[in-house]
């Protein structure tokens, strides 16, 4: 009794024999930040870049080292693998941490009242504010939306439902694939041109940026939209189908009610693709230092192209401007972030009650 109790115990301890604690890992970690410490001797001076590769590389090769020790060989190759993934993570976050900490930093110093009610007509000191910028940005991509969004949609409903292999349907695709890669300013270059032939040399204005916008928004709604259609299961139309409702009715009533999720979140994509774009909206809406509420006559000023002028033409001293593109450029990011919040809050609730 005493030999068959003692079994499970010993078989027990044999799972958890020969693994590396946390602690373990930890001191692994640590004396990875050490070395890469370490690593700004040479220099004299702190070099954040060098520290956190130089961590990251010994991380991996003594977690590695250490594991096949203790843990052998298999177990060694996983946790370097899962090292590996863990610094490309850390490595493509940085980055992106970085360049919102020094946004929101640097965009904090002028985020008052009168910079958001304010323009920069008759401004030649540290006041002035994106309340023209504010209302061009929102009208011109409105405008791009409201075009690039009802075309997008019917080509994307045609591919996935009824082109099904034909040539039409795969010239389209070709076409869409070409477009989503093509420069921002050839699309610009295109609205301005086509504007320039009607209206004459020289015309600046909402509507034309808002076709610009346009051209560089609508493959990726297609194919957004497209992907999303391709996912509904053919058995909820079959269904509809074997019930008599006709087809037309059974995307509008199936198709799109269990796709809407995927379309509003590629709509939004699209829209943020394109809220931040510069070099077409300089080409075709120009700069304004007022407010123009008529997309039609005059230029309007969009939120890139004021921080784009205000940081390479920032007047004197260079420090105002400077702050001005900063706050901006923070003000994009936040209206970027609304939009896929209520993007998200929107694909919960219009999403199908089996699907949610």
């Amino acid at each position: 009794m005493t030999v068959t109790e003692q079994r499970p115990t010993q078989h027990a301890s044999s799972i958890t024999a020969n693994r590396l604690t946390r602690v373990q890992t930890g001191a692994v970690l640590a004396g990875a930040v050490v070395v890469g410490a370490l690593s700004w001797l040479p220099s004299g001076s702190p070099n954040w870049a060098r520290w956190i590769i130089v961590g990251l590389v010994s991380y991996c090769i003594g977690i590695y080292v250490v594991s096949r020790i203790v843990e052998g060989r298999r177990q060694g190759l996983d946790r370097l693998m899962r090292a590996v993934v863990t610094s490309a993570f850390a490595v493509v976050a940085m980055p992106l941490v970085s360049l919102l900490w020094t946004v929101v930093e640097r965009g904090t110093n002028r985020f008052d009242v009168a910079f958001f009610t304010d323009t920069m007509r008759g401004v030649t000191g540290a006041e002035g504010g994106i309340y023209h910028a504010i209302v061009g940005t929102m009208i011109v991509t409105g405008l791009a939306t409201i075009m690039s969004v009802p075309f997008g949609l019917f080509t994307a409903i045609y591919l996935a439902e009824y082109g099904h292999g034909t040539k039409l349907a795969k010239a389209i695709q070709s076409m869409v694939d070409v477009m989503t890669g093509i420069p921002s300013i050839v699309a610009g270059l295109f609205a301005y041109a086509m504007f320039e032939m009607i209206f004459g040399p020289g015309t600046r204005s909402g509507i034309a940026g808002a076709v610009a916008l346009t051209v560089l928004m609508t493959p990726v709604v297609v194919r957004s939209s497209e992907e999303m259609l391709r996912l509904v299961p053919n058995e909820l139309r079959e269904a509809a189908y074997a019930l008599g409702v006709p087809k037309w009715k059974t995307i509008v009533k199936v198709v799109l009610p269990t796709a809407i999720a995927g379309i509003i979140t590629g709509v939004v994509l699209s829209i943020a693709r394109v809220i931040g774009e510069t070099a077409p909206l300089l080409v075709t809406a120009g700069l304004a230092q007022g407010v123009n509420w008529n997309p039609f006559d005059g230029r309007m000023t969009t939120l890139p192209v004021f921080t784009y002028y205000q940081y390479v033409q920032p007047g004197v001293p260079p420090s105002n401007g400077q702050d001005r593109a900063w706050a901006a450029a923070l003000v994009l990011i936040i209206i970027v972030m609304v939009l896929f919040t209520v993007a998200r809050i929107l694909s919960s609730v219009l999403k199908p009650k089996g699907l949610r």
